[in-house]
């Protein structure tokens, strides 16, 4: 089954909904985050996609994140909870939730209007080329995830 298209205005809108949900003191349902370090989380990988604040992985690392976790990222079956996490998607302090909230709607609406055709045959930041699909998938299934991880 295909997971809902991240790039339509509908879903942008409903995930855009189940954002606005959340409050400061949301508590998550499994999981070590707080509500505010898990809305940084979810930034981290917009911010490969739009900024150069993460170092690229090394073609060796590069090669097994293809090999081992690529599918993982970009497949349709869902995350299982409380799964080990890169290094860089790791939050340890603590972060201002109306700013993170902001900085996330942000980022999901430059997607949207950009669309599926600029993610089409796009490199991303661990994985190499990906195609429309994938993005859809990586980035839906990643904001589904912990949007439900915190009950919205």
């Amino acid at each position: 089954m295909a997971l809902p298209n991240i790039f339509t205005t509908e879903v942008t809108e409903n995930i855009i909904n189940r954002l606005n949900a959340l409050t400061p003191e949301t508590r998550p349902q499994w999981g070590k985050m707080s509500v505010s370090q898990m809305l940084a989380h979810c930034n981290v990988p917009y911010e490969m996609v739009f900024t150069d604040k993460h170092k690229m992985p090394n073609f060796l690392l590069q090669w097994v994140l293809r090999l081992f976790i690529k599918e993982t990222v970009t497949g349709e079956k869902p995350y299982k909870r409380n799964l080990q996490t890169a290094p860089a998607f790791v939050i340890k302090d603590e972060k201002n939730f109306a700013a993170e909230k902001e900085r996330l709607i942000n980022y999901i609406r430059q997607t949207q209007q950009l669309g599926e055709g600029h993610f089409d045959g796009k490199k991303s930041h661990s994985f190499g080329t990906l195609n429309k699909t994938e993005w859809n998938n990586m980035f839906y299934k990643h904001l589904d995830h912990h949007l439900t991880q915190f009950g919205v």
